[in-house]
């Protein structure tokens, strides 16, 4: 890990933090990234103890100073706390106040520096001491982490909360620090050596690619001498003035109302052995009406940038099973990691199918995602929801064969 020391701690427990940090080592044998020291994100009004930028995701890291040691605390973020069973008292604000706030105003820099973010959360950092700390579970689903900043726990916690799938690639972390900070000198071997690709991603390099001018007073490339020509044989000119004939025939055919020339069908997606037809896709911005029950509720209140819906089918031992793919985009990386642990509780609603709109599936028997195996994954701020049934059987919820194609649905793009 490598430490950038941008402004002094603004707590105390803000040395253990940094001591914690430094008992890694530099590079990527415990834990590599960059850790931004005392650095005040854009659009935040205050330093923040780090910003600590691994491979794999972002933790901006807040630090609160309790009055004593405690064995034991409770910790909501945004209300009062209680330590060994008293509130202590932290300032003005309840403890932690404003975290979510500077881990939305990191999550605004990465999203614009990446075309694919890396996730974005949050650790509170308490001191001097806290033997154990309970969190209520929306805390911890949305991305919110409160301990002492010890080595180990600290470790665990980093490994726990930065898991994109993506790693983030040297050019792309370099947009994000100069955001952060622009006053930085660590080189690519630097980077490389924690743990980030060298080179440039794919994204970068398309921004980048132009077409070099002629260089000055360099002469002129002679034209490249053209072949000699050669008569074509009666027999192939006949032949390519028939089929000529008979293309402009169809034409007029199809202008007068004849039946339309067949276009082929999109091309199946092959998953491990298993073949995905794609059935139509859908995306619409108004995310909310095309979900149900307290996923709808969620979307209502927090907002999506936008619903991408794909139907495909897909046959496993001769069995027909539909498949219906959601991916939300949202807005934030900690919001993405709230999104999908409602989504992976019971009864807590899905993605619609547009059936539900008047919109058929395409095929008959046309598939109820009622008892439908479902899977889900997070990538940044999109969260893919997938369900599955079978065409031509009853479906459970927890059917193997169903869940096995959940999983591989995971990995279809859509278009969108």
């Amino acid at each position: 890990m490598r430490l950038v020391r941008v402004g002094e701690p603004t707590s105390g427990v803000g040395r253990d933090l940094r001591a914690a940090l430094t008992s890694w080592g530099r590079g990527d044998a415990v834990a590599g990234g960059v850790a931004l020291l005392g650095v005040r994100p854009p659009e935040f009004g205050s330093p923040v103890e780090a910003v600590v930028i691994t491979p794999r995701g972002v933790l901006v890291v807040l630090g609160v100073d309790l009055p004593r040691p405690a064995v034991w605390l409770s910790a909501p973020l945004g209300e009062p706390w209680r330590a060994d069973g008293a509130v202590p008292q932290v300032g003005d604000r309840a403890p932690g106040d404003g975290a979510l706030a500077a881990t939305a105003a990191v999550a605004a820099v990465v999203r614009r520096a990446q075309p694919r973010p890396l996730p974005v959360s949050t650790v509170v950092a308490v001191g001097p001491y806290v033997g154990r700390v309970d969190q209520p579970a929306t805390d911890l689903e949305r991305g919110v982490r409160i301990l002492h900043p010890a080595p180990t726990p600290l470790l665990t916690v980093t490994r726990e909360l930065t898991t994109h799938s993506r790693p983030c690639p040297v050019d792309e972390l370099r947009r994000i620090l100069h955001a952060l900070h622009a006053d930085l000198d660590l080189d690519d071997a630097d980077l490389v050596a924690e743990g980030f690709p060298d080179g440039m991603s794919a994204a970068a390099s398309a921004e980048r690619t132009t077409i070099l001018p002629p260089v000055p007073g360099a002469p002129p490339r002679p034209a490249p001498t053209p072949p000699p020509r050669r008569r074509l044989p009666i027999a192939i000119g006949v032949l390519v003035a028939l089929l000529l004939v008979a293309g402009v025939a169809l034409a007029v055919a199809a202008a007068d109302g004849g039946p339309p020339i067949p276009h082929a069908p999109p091309a199946p997606a092959p998953q491990q052995g298993l073949v995905f037809t794609p059935r139509g896709e859908a995306t619409q911005t108004d995310c909310a009406t095309h979900t149900s029950g307290q996923l709808r509720t969620w979307l209502e209140r927090n907002g999506c940038a936008e619903l991408l819906r794909g139907r495909f089918e897909a046959t496993e031992n001769g069995r027909r099973a539909a498949v219906l793919v959601g991916v939300v985009r949202i807005s934030g990386s900690a919001s993405a990691v709230e999104l999908r642990a409602l989504a992976d509780r019971p009864d807590t609603g899905a993605v619609v199918d547009q059936s539900a709109e008047g919109v058929a599936w395409p095929t008959t028997p046309p598939p109820t995602f009622d008892a439908a195996a479902r899977a889900s994954d997070q990538e940044g701020n999109s969260v893919k929801l997938v369900q599955a049934v079978w065409l031509d059987q009853p479906s459970r919820p927890d059917d193997p064969a169903l869940l096995a194609i959940a999983d591989r649905a995971l990995r279809l793009s859509l278009a969108g």
